[in-house]
């Protein structure tokens, strides 16, 4: 069952890069004030890189002047992996934190994981897009197809914060 309006976001551990290498981000750090969340299959893959990550580096100014604290995108990939596209796209000069699922974990406990073998993938993340407040749910749209981006995009998500 996946997560919807009302439920707290799950706890867990993410990873990011810091200057002594990878660190555990708490996802308990996501219930202070109120945060968009995005999810995605994969870095440095077609429709995450070249139009989900984008519309959020195009609409992050917009976000932090609704009220929105910070920016997270979440994905089933190394913590590495997840520096280095973040840099690529932008992302980084954006203020945008990718933030690396590693094993899954945090995906499963959202219940928005999927397999693509046909893609090599395995365990990823669903298409999404979130509004968190205090932790708890706000708005959740989740793409029927990993190679949309529409409700989940940055822009149809401004429309909602």
């Amino acid at each position: 069952m996946s997560i919807t309006v009302g439920d707290n976001f799950p706890q867990g551990s993410l990873l990011r890069v810091g200057e002594n290498g990878p660190e555990a981000v708490d996802t308990a750090s996501l219930a202070a004030g109120r945060v968009a969340v995005f999810g995605l299959p994969g870095a440095f893959t077609g429709t995450c890189t070249n139009a989900h990550m984008p519309s959020f580096v195009r609409t992050a100014d917009r976000f932090r002047a609704k009220g929105i604290d910070r920016i997270v995108c979440l994905t089933v990939n190394d913590p590495f992996v997840c520096a280095a596209w973040a840099r690529e796209t932008g992302a980084t000069e954006a203020g945008i934190e990718v933030l690396a699922d590693a094993d899954g974990s945090v995906t499963r406990a959202l219940g928005l994981d999927f397999d693509a073998p046909p893609a090599g993938l395995f365990g990823r993340c669903r298409r999404f897009a979130a509004l968190l407040s205090g932790g708890r749910v706000e708005v959740i749209d989740v793409e029927d197809s990993p190679g949309q981006c529409s409700v989940s995009a940055g822009e149809a998500l401004l429309e909602k914060a």
